[in-house]
């Protein structure tokens, strides 16, 4: 309850109190901000007239904040037109016309409570909807993906014979192509787990140089067949000195992702990931000498979903997913690109996660 008339608090806290309602009153808008935020209410009671900031702003914060979860205003006010114009605006939920009616106090806060367990009821039933969805459509479109990638293999091994040699081509395509499928349930259900709060990590000292390494010798296959360099630097001084803590699965994953579109978009040149020791924080630099990507398109680049506009774009999780894990570890991500030179995207870690 926001509301600095002694009368009014007294008579509107004394007739919820009797009906068990718990309720916290303050009458200084920016402590009522700072109480919704830290621990949201049920619902917020609020007079239109306030001492810096009026209710109707108030509202407005409290229904623009994306991080709270749905909370009904109930907004007292004067018996005025242009009061219920500007509470809808504003976002309020209901009113109550001064002086205050008990029995109409009591209905309202009644309803607009039942209000919230309802949306909140949809919300987790949609949730929990969601999460099924996709831990079963991931689960059911790996098992065969994976089934089909291990036949293929099989099939250019010469298992069921030798009279496939014509076939090889066909069935390298076939199986890039589920690879590709199946990279993308990955990254589905990846970004789904983030989005969820449900990804767990594991921090534990992670060698970058030694991970750098490990992916440059896994990805060179693929620069060979473009017939690009693919390296990795770092200061020779340093090299006992680029650890971090964080979860080598995830980060492994990401230099993955960041070396794999680099070399996907580089058609001759090189592909490095540079290595290097700041005071605070390591950075992780993939630049390629490839074809660049437009001022307009760096926009919103790790968007989800966002593919671009070029013919060899991706699924665009990639650069979200990259996002999520660097997030997931404090630290930052960056583009800096010129069309038709190159593209540097660089990670910053911090040394040290706070708590």
């Amino acid at each position: 309850m926001v509301d600095d008339s002694t009368k009014n608090v007294c008579l509107l806290k004394s007739t919820l109190k009797q009906e068990g309602y718990r309720v916290t009153v303050t009458d200084s808008d920016s402590e009522a901000l700072i109480k919704i935020v830290e621990s949201p209410p049920d619902l917020v009671l609020l007079d239109t007239f306030t001492p810096s900031i009026d209710g109707y702003e108030i509202t407005r914060q409290i229904k623009q904040n994306s991080h709270l979860p749905f909370i009904p205003v109930l907004l007292v006010t004067n018996c005025d037109e242009s009061s219920f114009i500007q509470g809808l605006q504003a976002g309020a939920d209901d009113f109550l016309i001064k002086p205050v009616e008990q029995n109409e106090l009591l209905v309202k806060v009644r309803s607009l409570l039942r209000l919230k367990h309802s949306i909140n009821h949809r919300d987790i039933i949609t949730q929990q909807w969601c999460e099924d969805f996709v831990i079963n459509m991931t689960h059911d479109l790996r098992t065969p993906l994976t089934s089909v990638i291990q036949m293929l293999k099989m099939l250019k091994k010469g298992t069921f014979g030798d009279n496939l040699s014509e076939m090889q081509e066909y069935l390298q395509q076939i199986t890039e192509s589920n690879q590709t499928l199946l990279d993308m349930v990955e990254n589905i259900l990846d970004v789904y787990q983030y989005e969820a709060g449900n990804k767990e990590l594991e921090f534990f000292p992670v060698d970058l140089r030694e991970l750098s390494q490990k992916v440059v010798q896994e990805l060179k296959p693929l620069a060979i067949v473009k017939n690009l360099t693919l390296t990795t630097t770092f200061n020779s001084q340093q090299s006992s000195l680029l650890t971090v803590r964080g979860d080598r699965i995830e980060l492994y994953r990401l230099l993955i992702n960041l070396v794999g579109n680099a070399i996907r978009f580089t058609d001759s040149g090189s592909v490095e990931i540079q290595l290097h020791r700041h005071h605070q924080y390591v950075t992780i630099a993939v630049k390629d000498t490839g074809i660049g990507i437009s001022e307009s398109e760096q926009v919103g680049l790790f968007e989800r979903f966002r593919q671009g506009k070029h013919q060899r774009r991706g699924n665009g999780l990639g650069l979200y997913l990259s996002l999520q894990i660097v997030e997931a570890h404090q630290g930052n991500i960056s583009v800096a690109s010129t069309l038709g030179e190159g593209s540097i995207f660089t990670v910053y870690l911090p040394l040290q996660r706070k708590p």
